[in-house]
Order: C-alpha cells, then structure tokens, then sequence
C-alpha cells in the first residue's frame, strides 16, 4: 500500500505502539488521526500535526466519538490498535468489571468500528483494515487469560472478515506483536521489543502487502505452532 497522502486512523495513538506508528506513518507521507483517552497526551500529538480523537473504546460514547471524528473525512486506513489489560483473577468476582472492560477495549470496539467505518473504507480506491492482536492469540498465558481471550478473538474474527473482504478494495491485515515495553508491560521481566521496531515491522508490512505481520519472537512462535500447537501452548502457558 501506498501511504503517500492516505488518511490513517490509529486508535490508542497518542501511546505506546501505537503512538510510534502513528510517527511511523505520518513520516511516509499519511495524514494520521489517533483516538485516545488522555486529553494531555493527544495535545502533546496535535502538536506534532496530528489529528486527534479523544474517547474511551470501552464506552459506546468513545466508539461513537471516534465514528464521528472521521465521519465525512477519505479514511483509508484503520488500525484497531487500542488495547488494554485486566486486573481479573479467576477467584476473585470483584475483579469481572475489569474484564468486562478489557473485552470492550480489545475486542467489541475493534469489531464496530469495522463494522461501522467499512463504508467509508470501501468508497476509497484503496483501503485497509490493520486488527493488532498479540503473539498471545496463538497461544495464551496463564497469567492474562481475559486478555488473551480478547486478543485470541480478534485473531479469529480478523480471519473471518479477510475472506468476506476478499474480492474488494479493502485489505485485511494482522499484527501480532510479541512483548513489547511499554506501560503495560512496565515491570513484567524478559525480553522486550521497543515500540519503535515494533512499529517499523508493522508499517513495513502493511507498505508490502502482507496479510500477516509477525513481529519479533512471534515469528519464533508461529514456527513452533505450525510443527506442534500443544507443544506451543505449553511454553506459552508458563510464560
């Protein structure tokens, strides 16, 4: 895909991996929206010439903001990026809110904002949909369950519409990241990929038509899950 004058929507863009490919993107030559939670880092992207959208995806206000944001406007691109983790313990029933929150984020807004914004997508000669999920939705971890549910769900649902979508203009690409440092992982041990690499595999893939984007050591994963699934989610539930 060309990204030369293209207009992108990166949602949870004003931080972390999406914030470097928002950079990443806008330095190719788009024009960038990003949607986000905090009024202080969106300003702080204005300021680098990027529109913004405040909203929270794990609210039907955020989602409609967000909708509205791009309404009338030749989106191209959108990057369901936003993504948050969950608090949630399996014995523990004061913690379902924040995984009832964790699926919103990750998953139900990612599928309406497909849902709702393919229109505009479709009247563009050109246009793609980038659904970022994680190493995780091959394989999950004990440790964050909910989370790679979600992640795991988006990986399936993004498959699904890539067939549907498959005979028009609309491409349907995912990125699977591996651990990456950013405030979500602060203080988790191993190794880490930095926003920026991470963001580079991602706007290359995109830039060279690839419907899968293997970022990192998720490329070593997808190998030992293609020779044996058990064998993967056994060194992926320990992880």
């Amino acid at each position: 895909m060309d990204l030369r004058n293209k207009l992108a929507l990166v949602t949870g863009g004003s931080d972390g991996i999406g914030r470097e490919i928002a950079l990443q993107l806008q330095a190719a030559g788009a024009d960038v929206i990003v949607s986000g939670r905090s009024a202080e880092k969106l300003q702080a992207m204005a300021a680098l010439g990027f529109g913004t959208i405040a909203g929270d995806l794990s609210t039907p206000a955020g989602i409609d903001a967000v909708v509205n944001g791009v309404a009338g406007k030749p989106l191209a691109l959108l990057i369901n990026n936003a993504g948050v983790g969950s608090e949630y313990e399996l014995d523990d029933i004061a913690t379902l809110e924040s995984a009832a929150q964790c699926i919103r984020t990750n998953l139900d807004a990612p599928i309406a904002l497909c849902t709702r914004l393919l229109p505009v997508l479709r009247a563009q000669p050109e246009a793609a949909i980038v659904n970022v999920t994680s190493g995780l939705a091959i394989a999950p971890r004990a440790g964050g369950s909910v989370y790679c549910a979600t992640k795991a769900g988006l990986r399936s649902y993004t498959q699904a519409i890539r067939h549907l979508l498959k005979d028009s203009n609309v491409r349907v690409i995912e990125a699977l990241p591996p651990v990456v440092e950013t405030n979500m992982t602060a203080g988790r041990a191993g190794k880490k990929i930095s926003t920026h690499d991470c963001a580079a595999e991602i706007v290359r893939g995109i830039r060279t038509g690839k419907s899968e984007i293997n970022a990192g050591m998720v490329k070593l994963l997808q190998l030992v899950h293609s020779i044996s699934p058990a064998l993967a989610r056994r060194i992926m539930l320990r992880f």
